[in-house]
């Protein structure tokens, strides 16, 4: 046999083993990083936020499957349940955590872990819980978002107050289960003094207890609600804004689901600017930057709706400087 026709023959046959044997390990593709999503409601509930938390990804340049393999952990509004699902993402050893729902999420992914970055969404000072050591460097493992609907929850009172002015009593609606909970009422109660009303305090940490709560806004003869910030309550906006409708209860809570469900108002921050903050957050934390130094993003934007079809229903008027403020005025 020739020179020439050996090599041709050991030429062929290398090329038969390179279709038949798999490429050596450096050469496959790499896993995708696993991103852990710790929720304290559910995905149904939490729909439109989990919606702008994955616009945020993709602008961050992150896209679910291709980009990313996102295991989700929902605690279907059983706070009990966020430490045993935080340990189960850290056992299953995720690149990064991200909150959804709430202060209680984060509270949980606070306790389980020190070395995996979790970006939180929460309404609490960051600094005073022990999230991170200051908001322009964090210093830890913990950054994240910030929203204004704790410290609107007294302008949601005044808000309540200017609609109803002759009302003497007004009644906050909160989850007791919530950790935050008590800083809520402490802070409405001052309000109310300020104002000269009287603030009763009712409690539903299930759907089971919205019936008996709104039973007993006839009988406290309450003028006005607010609902509290909590995730489990805001996962059900639209169940409680035909609540009000249908028990005649002039009421504001934070964000505009409830207000297009039939409640007369809504005061907070905006779902989507928030949300979608946290999840360019967590996306550029996927590619290697260091949640120590991302400082804590403080979402500003408050949108204030107004449901004048439901305000005619109430046979309550809204004040015209108040309409003139209004984001938004559903009729």
């Amino acid at each position: 046999m020739t020179r020439r026709a050996v090599i041709s023959l050991i030429g062929g046959a290398v090329a038969v083993a390179s279709l038949l044997w798999p490429f050596p390990a450096s050469a496959q593709q790499a896993p995708m990083p696993v991103l852990g999503v710790l929720g304290a409601t559910s995905a149904q509930g939490y729909a439109a936020q989990l919606a702008a938390f994955r616009q945020g990804l993709r602008e961050a340049g992150v896209v679910e499957g291709r980009d990313a393999v996102i295991e989700y952990r929902w605690a279907d509004d059983q706070y009990e349940r966020l430490p045993g699902l935080a340990a189960d993402l850290v056992r299953r050893q995720v690149a990064v955590i991200a909150t959804l729902g709430g202060n209680a999420a984060s509270q949980a992914a606070k306790a389980a872990t020190r070395t995996i970055p979790v970006v939180f969404h929460g309404s609490v000072d960051p600094v005073e819980v022990g999230f991170v050591a200051s908001l322009n460097r964090p210093g830890g493992n913990m950054t994240g978002v910030v929203t204004l609907n704790m410290d609107t929850g007294q302008k949601r009172l005044e808000l309540i107050h200017e609609v109803v002015p002759g009302a003497s009593t007004i009644v906050l609606l909160h989850n007791p289960s919530n950790a935050v909970a008590e800083i809520q009422s402490k802070d409405l109660q001052a309000a109310a003094s300020k104002l000269g009303l009287n603030l009763h305090i009712l409690h539903a940490s299930s759907e089971r207890e919205f019936e008996p709560a709104f039973a007993a806004l006839a009988q406290l003869r309450a003028g006005g609600l607010v609902i509290g910030t909590d995730g489990f309550l805001v996962s059900r906006s639209q169940e409680l804004g035909a609540l009000t409708l249908r028990h005649s209860i002039p009421a504001i809570f934070q964000y505009r689901a409830f207000a297009e469900a039939g409640g007369l108002m809504s005061y907070g921050g905006s779902v989507t600017d928030s949300y979608r903050l946290s999840g360019v957050y967590t996306g550029r934390i996927l590619k290697g930057e260091k949640p120590a130094e991302l400082p804590v993003q403080q979402a500003t934007r408050v949108e204030l709706i107004i449901n004048l079809k439901t305000a005619k229903a109430l046979g309550v008027t809204v004040p015209l400087p108040l309409l003139g403020r209004a984001d938004e005025v559903i009729e």
